[in-house]
Formats: C-alpha cells, structure tokens, sequence
C-alpha cells in the first residue's frame, strides 16, 4: 500500500466522488496529487446509488463512459403516486439521455483508482486530526496512520470528506440547518425488477400509521446483482424536523411495496444519513484550500441527488488551483454556477412535498407528458445558461431572485 509523502502539490482529503474526480483532474495537469481517505476501501456509502445524466456526462469526460454504461443502463424515471404512473424519459438537451444505478462500493472504488491510473497517490486508513495553517492558507495536514502520526505539507488542499466534513469543520465550515435539508435511509433486497431500466420515484411515502410523508420513496434497480436499492428521502427543517427513525420507515415502505416490486427476502444493508443541501454553508474556501461536494452542501433540494455535483465541482476545484487566493474566487463560482437554483430549491422543496400539494397536482401532472418533463426536468435541475425555453427563463428568473433575499446566503464565505 502506499505511504504518505511528506510533502505534495495537491493533497485532497476524502475519496468518494468529489475527491477522486479532483484528485484524477489535479494529476492531469502534471501536479503531484495525494487522494487520503479515512475509511479501507472498498467501503459502503449511505446512498440511492442513482446517477443522472449530468453524472453521466462528467463520467464520460472522465474516460469512465464505457464502464458505468456495462453496469446498468436507465431509460428515465417512473414516477408514481396518488393513483397515478408516469414514465419520464431523460431530457435529451446537454446531457446524454441516459442514468445509472451503481452500488457505491462500486462507484468509489472505480473512481478512486481511476484517480491513481491518471497519477495521484491514493492511500486509505488514514485520518485527518489536525491543519497546520499560516494565516487563510494550510499549510499541512496531520494524520493518524496505522505506523503513527505523520504531517504531509501541500501547497493546495481539497477538502472532500463528506456530510460531516470533520477536516472542513476544523477549518471553520458550518452548516446551517434554517434552510431546507434531507433525511435519508436505504436498504438493499433482492426483487425481480433487478435489471429494469426505469427508475422508480413515489411520491406518496408512508410512515408505519398510514401517514403521507413529505418527501418520496425510490426504487433503483442496479442490474444483474438481482438487488434494487429502496428508500426514502424526507425533507426537513430546524422548525420541523422528521421527528421518526429511519429504519422503520424504510421497513413498512419495503413491505407495503413488496408485491408492487416484486421484492424477496429481507432488508440488506439498511443505512441512514443527513444531508446538508442547496449551499447552505459557510466557510467553504481560504487561501489556498476549498471544500467541494457533499461536505459544501452541494446537493438538489428537490431530489437529495448529489453525485452529479460531487463530480462536477471535483473538476471545478481542480481547475481553480492556480488562483491566487479561494476564499472569495470559490464561493463566487459556486454561486454564479448553482446559486439560483439551489435558493429556490430549498425555498419551494417543504411546498412541493407536502402530501396536501402533490395529492392535488400529481394527478394533473402525470396525465399529462409535456407537464411531467418540466416538472421534472427542473426538479432534476436540468437547466443550463443557454436554455431559452419559457421552463428555463422562468425558473432562472424566480432562482436569481429568490437568491437576492435570501436570509442565509449560499456558500457564504467565513467572516
């Protein structure tokens, strides 16, 4: 296994998504890159394991096109609730009209060591415990290794360590719970529906008493392993939080839909996690380091989907090393880049799921093809600049300003 140097150009703590993608596009450029994790690899990640087309396109750019596209291969999502089904394809615009459903044991591994095909050092069972650090810049990281405490100097460093971001709160990150933020539990069973290729939204979730809860069930079929990934994605704030344990929720949901799914067997795996979402963190930058991923909150509101942007904004990061100070560069691009959406998204996401709204539009919208695209295509935040479309336009329009009276600004930088 490899060891820590002592000394490297760019050291990037944390490697699931975000972290690999900036430690494979930091090699690239010639840098000698260190990717450090925590846990022993392969590891498990509390997950729905879907990919959408922006993780597909950012996997393509990767060289990993052909590889996600031998796991399994999703056509669009299959949207129920309320007495309704509809079957959304992929939008066809700037992205391939295509998704994925990979197990994260799977995914990290593959994009871990495809960071150390490209040339970075990739060394796992080490954990960060302290930064050394001369004014905003770091100038080191301490960590605990099985041979003992070793100190690896860098001249940039990627924090990529996940929800809890341990590295990222040392250096002054805090999330703040006043906006809109996930609850998520997952489990693994075998069904019948392993290599459908649609994957499953349910926008009428129930709690063991029967109860519609704000937010919606999936069902990701992962192919020929005969196991599909279920859950539930609860939306939450300080004022109201989800009050229940996970486990159980994710039990009932299992076995109301045992015949529906065509499920076997017993629950695998179950897991369960909060999600900071929609850039609702501070201190996200200094000097010479950034926070990318999950640990900046870089997640969907409307859908708790993630990976597309850990991918993106690992490439993002890798791009903004040559800048003469973060602190304020990266904050800015997050929100010229996600900004909008993601205020209105955490603003409009407690509305949409209320079991009283969908029980009125769902019915509405899955009747009709043109209203579930655009329901769905902004909820996926499948919007780009260059879209001049009435969906696009209009929603760019509400995002810009909801984001200028915001309470908690996005990705505010530390004071």
């Amino acid at each position: 296994m490899p060891q820590l140097p002592s000394s490297i150009d760019v050291l990037v703590v944390g490697a699931g998504p975000a972290g690999s993608s900036a430690a494979f596009w930091s090699a690239r450029t010639g840098r000698s890159v260190v990717l450090a994790d925590a846990a022993v690899f392969p590891r498990d990640k509390t997950c729905g394991d879907g990919l959408t087309p922006r993780a597909i396109a950012e996997l393509d750019d990767l060289g990993l096109g052909d590889w996600v596209r031998s796991r399994s291969v999703s056509r669009g999502i299959r949207a129920v609730g309320f007495g309704r089904e509809a079957l959304i394809p992929w939008p066809e615009r700037h992205w391939p009209a295509m998704g994925s459903v990979v197990p994260r044991t799977e995914l990290d591994a593959r994009l871990r060591d495809h960071a150390a095909e490209a040339g970075a050092i990739s060394v796992d069972g080490v954990r960060a415990v302290s930064v050394v650090q001369a004014g905003n810049a770091v100038t080191a990281v301490e960590f605990d290794t099985p041979e003992g405490r070793r100190t690896v100097r860098c001249r940039s460093l990627i924090v990529a360590d996940g929800v809890r971001s341990p590295l990222g709160k040392m250096l002054g990150r805090q999330w703040h719970r006043v906006t809109a933020f996930g609850v998520s539990g997952r489990a693994y069973i075998e069904s019948d529906l392993a290599t459908d290729d649609w994957i499953t939204f349910d926008l009428e979730p129930r709690d063991p008493a029967g109860n519609v809860l704000r937010g919606y069930g999936w069902m990701f079929p992962t192919g020929d392993s005969g196991l599909v990934n279920l859950g539930v994605f609860l939306i939450a704030t300080k004022k109201h939080p989800v009050g229940a344990s996970l486990r159980p929720i994710v039990a009932n949901y299992a076995e109301h839909n045992r015949d529906r799914w065509k499920l076997r067997g017993t629950l695998q795996h179950q897991a369960s996690a909060l999600l900071p979402m929609g850039g609702a963190v501070s201190g996200i930058a200094g000097g010479n380091w950034l926070i990318v991923g999950d640990a900046a909150g870089l997640v969907n509101p409307l859908n708790g989907e993630g990976i597309d942007y850990a991918l993106e904004t690992g490439r993002l990061g890798a791009e903004q090393l040559s800048a003469d100070d973060l602190s304020e560069s990266w904050p800015a691009l997050l929100r010229q880049r996600y900004g909008g959406a993601y205020s209105l998204a955490r603003r409009v996401a407690p509305r949409v799921y209320s079991p009283r709204v969908l029980r009125a539009a769902a019915p509405r919208v899955f009747a009709s093809p043109a209203l579930a695209d655009r329901a769905f295509r902004v909820m996926g935040n499948f919007v780009e600049p260059s879209d001049r479309d009435r969906t696009a336009r209009t929603w760019r329009a509400l995002g810009a300003l909801s984001a200028r009276v915001d309470r908690q600004p996005l990705f505010e930088p530390m004071s």
